[in-house]
């Protein structure tokens, strides 16, 4: 659904605008390309992994974890047609299905090991076809 784009609602400004922050800074700064497929999360879930065993804290990858999730959300978004939604500063994705989803909190999963912005998006995608 191409012509959702034009019409996305309030709550899609912040996590749009992280997503696109996460996709220059990874072009910029690991020269990795992002390109909004799901393919593409494949990439993002080893970053997450590969700074986790750096054993960065979680505080000082924070912002890079809201990007990653928020960019997630955006290629879930752009495959289904979903909705961001927004209460009390969380925000979630809501596909066609009426599934609420939080690919902001997977990416914080993904951090501490326990989680996958791909599978995410494969079972919200999934989902929403279904």
């Amino acid at each position: 659904m191409t012509t959702h784009q034009e019409t996305r609602p309030s709550a899609a400004a912040k996590p749009v605008r992280w997503a696109a922050d996460a996709v220059a800074a990874m072009r910029e700064g690991a020269r990795l390309r992002l390109d909004y497929s799901a393919q593409s999360l494949w990439r993002v879930d080893r970053m997450i992994e590969g700074i986790r065993r750096e054993g960065t804290p979680h505080a000082a990858v924070e912002n890079a974890l809201r990007g990653f999730g928020a960019y997630a959300g955006e290629v879930i978004a752009r495959q289904t047609g979903a909705e961001w939604w927004a209460t009390g500063g969380d925000h979630w994705i809501r596909t066609p299905d009426g599934k609420l989803w939080d690919p902001i909190e997977e990416a914080h999963r993904c951090f501490t090991g326990d989680g996958s912005l791909r599978l995410l998006c494969r079972d919200a995608t999934r989902g929403a076809a279904g």
